[in-house]
């Protein structure tokens, strides 16, 4: 690992931040990349900014640079993710601050992919580039705990998104969920959706709900996550949303061969099927499910419901985040409850969540927690 200097700056603190806010709007965009932002100030002026491209290239800091052209020059660079330094589709970026002649580098935190991890800043040490790292570096994980996530645990960050009434139930004892959340937590939802890769629900809430997972909010339609269902018996509907693949892409990770009569249906509409091993009562394994998903570029998973699902991940222990929408309603105990039974015996084997946030949404509120 090449050595570096410790930034702290006010200064320096105030752009990495600035780049950090810019490196969040690509989440859910730019998989299976890492989301970067990065700016390039000269004399105390912003003169490039960039993010990862769709798709995940270009990279940010060569958006940056194209930006500042010969303004680069002398200049100091913020990038939220330590430049890459291999040739991968695009030349490494670690050349390209060098070719631009910037003299002063400050990463927020080093990449752990074992292409990079401290090469791309000894690159740019070895060139005599000024570098300094760590500033910022706890928002820079956060920033990209999923990436993160699917480099060192071979799976996506999971976030458990739950609508549900002040006792904790997410429909009547009909069955009826729509609507539970007024329009304001219904739209920070469609956010959500647009800022992960992935959106998972399970087969019962896709037949039941006929939902179509997609971001619905203006000018961000494009940005409709991969749409995952928890199908152990390929029991999709081939007239649903889900099936109908002029909306979107469409998974089903099930634990039956995609050749039978049902798979090859929805093969036609343009529904993948991926088989898993299956889990405890026949269902699809959610660690292997979570692995074949970050083998396919997934960074963020969004599991949406319903309930069985829910609880076959909090049984799984790979929640990493809860997302919580609490409506101002009582359903009483006949309606469906959020979570199922987890088998708990002591309250000190639950897992314990931290709170990290709370908004108030109109008549609704949601509560943020993280492990």
């Amino acid at each position: 690992m090449a050595k570096s200097e410790q930034p702290g700056s006010d200064t320096d603190r105030d752009y990495m931040r600035a780049a950090l806010a810019l490196a969040a709007r690509g989440l859910g965009n730019v998989a299976p990349n890492p989301a970067v932002g990065c700016l390039v100030v000269k004399q105390g002026r912003v003169v490039g900014r960039g993010i990862t491209q769709p798709g995940g290239r270009p990279h940010a800091e060569t958006v940056a640079l194209e930006q500042a052209g010969s303004d680069a020059r002398q200049a100091t660079v913020y990038v939220t993710l330590e430049p890459c330094s291999h040739h991968g589709q695009t030349p490494p970026c670690a050349d390209a601050l060098i070719a631009a002649g910037v003299s002063h580098v400050i990463v927020a935190l080093e990449d752990p992919d074992p292409r990079v991890a401290g090469r791309g800043i000894k690159r740019l040490t070895d060139a005599g580039v000024r570098v300094q790292t760590g500033l910022c570096r706890d928002a820079a994980i956060r920033l990209n705990a999923g990436y993160l996530s699917v480099r060192n645990d071979h799976r996506p960050l999971i976030t458990l998104k739950i609508a549900m009434t002040l006792d904790g139930r997410i429909a009547t004892s009909t069955g009826r969920s729509k609507w539970i959340t007024g329009e304001q937590a219904r739209r920070y939802g469609h956010m959500m959706r647009a800022q992960h890769d992935a959106i998972a629900v399970g087969i019962g809430t896709a037949n039941a709900d006929n939902p179509s997972l997609t971001c619905r909010l203006p000018g961000l339609e494009h940005r409709s996550p991969l749409r995952v269902v928890f199908d152990s018996q390929l029991n999709l509907h081939p007239t649903s949303a889900l099936a109908d693949t002029s909306l979107g892409r469409t998974v089903l990770l099930t634990t039956e061969s995609p050749d039978s009569d049902r798979g090859q249906v929805l093969v036609s509409r343009g529904v993948e099927i991926i088989p898993v091993k299956a889990g405890s009562g026949g269902q699809p394994d959610i660690q292997a499910a979570l692995h074949t998903l970050a083998d396919r570029g997934v960074t963020r998973l969004l599991v949406e419901g319903g309930a069985g699902l829910a609880t076959a991940f909090l049984q799984s222990d790979c929640v990493d985040e809860l997302a919580v929408f609490s409506a101002p309603l009582a359903f009483g105990s006949d309606g469906l409850a959020a979570i199922g039974q987890l088998g708990l015996d002591d309250p000190a084997s639950a897992t314990r969540f931290t709170r990290s946030g709370s908004l108030l949404l109109g008549p609704d509120r949601l509560d943020l927690y993280h492990r």
